[in-house]
């Protein structure tokens, strides 16, 4: 033969996915059982939200403290599914206590709340960052909205395909100024008269504006409020141009 592997479902974590100029990724940082195809999606997610953070920190946009958040956001992500992949394990076994749990889960499973709240972790659409109290869309993936703008009907995502953070507003126009900004954050003025509805969450208040990482998840927040929008800016994308 000219290949030979062996298969296990051996699990393992590294315990921190930065030693100083060394970062890990993907297969480097986590390992464990296919359950789910949940390997290659944390892998992409670990790139984008790595990505977007040595790029500002290479321009000089942002400082190398930027870095400390990508062990704190990922590691946790990758515990969890490392954690529901064993529980994916257990379930195939072919003892009667095990098939008795199985038949306990696949109740669950039929019901509404708890498929939903399984097939978001599952997915990787649950992920939510911890970024401290607020809004419930802080921290977690943005929502792929269909919005009115001046130019016509564009989705929100179409917005994050050049990797550059977004301040959506889709409330009264021209009412956000992040001028000291303008050079690495745009801004869009829209309208969205739909639900905010999260895989994990369900229907959430709608915010009057929401600033979005490159990655695609929420920074900030706002409903009635432009609260926290100036520190949101600084701590993700830098401190503000000086004038001249």
């Amino acid at each position: 033969p000219t290949w030979l592997s062996r298969f296990t479902d051996m699990t393992r974590q590294a315990t921190a996915y930065r030693d100083r100029r060394v970062l890990l990724a993907g297969d480097a940082a986590h390992i464990h059982p296919p359950m789910g195809g949940q390997g290659l999606n944390i892998g992409v997610q670990d790139a984008v939200n790595l990505g977007w953070k040595l790029a500002q920190i290479i321009k000089g946009t942002s400082p190398q403290s930027l870095l400390e958040s990508y062990h704190a956001e990922r590691h946790p992500v990758a515990a969890r599914v490392l954690r529901n992949t064993m529980a994916q394990v257990a379930l195939r076994r072919t003892d009667d206590r095990s098939k008795a749990l199985a038949d306990t889960v696949a109740e669950l499973l039929g019901m509404d709340e708890p498929r939903k709240k399984i097939a978001a972790e599952v997915s990787g659409l649950g992920v939510h960052y911890d970024l401290g109290e607020g809004h419930p869309l802080l921290g977690r993936r943005m929502p792929d909205l269909d919005l009115t703008t001046a130019g016509g009907r564009l989705r929100v995502f179409t917005l994050l395909h050049d990797a550059r953070p977004v301040l959506l507003n889709v409330g009264e126009p021209g009412r956000l100024d992040i001028a000291s900004w303008a050079d690495r954050v745009r801004q869009i003025d829209a309208g969205y008269a739909g639900i905010w509805d999260l895989p994990a969450l369900g229907t959430v208040v709608s915010p009057d504006a929401v600033l979005i990482r490159p990655d695609g998840y929420v920074a900030w927040a706002g409903a009635g409020t432009q609260q926290g929008l100036v520190d949101a800016l600084t701590t993700w994308f830098g401190p503000p141009a000086t004038a001249g």
